[in-house]
């Protein structure tokens, strides 16, 4: 991965908790990935959702239920360029989970007794 898509998703993290500054100053000096999730990114789900759309033109692609209650939710581009992945918590609260690049869908696996 190459030095300025680390500083995209490092950016992209930051913004969407409203965190650049603080985000890109300590980036440097701890290495990209462990400052993009130093801080716990958190929001509305609205502004989450939002801001991937308008900024990062990702969509949700996979949803699913955590056993601590909260929805899982996987956002990536048409072409799977970039994708992120939030958990909404009950009270509306969603936070970031991770981020990265050239996300796939697999195909749907048949399930039942082979023929």
């Amino acid at each position: 991965m190459t030095d300025t898509i680390r500083t995209a998703r490092i950016f992209k993290t930051a913004v969407l908790g409203g965190l650049a500054a603080t985000a890109l100053a300590v980036a440097p000096v701890v290495g990209v990935r462990a400052a993009a999730f130093a801080h716990s990114v958190c929001t509305t789900r609205a502004e989450a959702t939002k801001q991937l759309d308008s900024r990062y033109s990702e969509a949700p692609v996979a949803i699913g239920l955590a056993k601590s209650g909260g929805v899982i939710e996987v956002f990536a581009t048409t072409d799977g360029s970039t994708w992120t992945i939030i958990i909404t918590m009950p009270d509306g609260t969603s936070c970031m989970m991770a981020a990265g690049e050239a996300w796939e869908n697999l195909p749907a696996l048949v399930r039942g007794p082979k023929a």
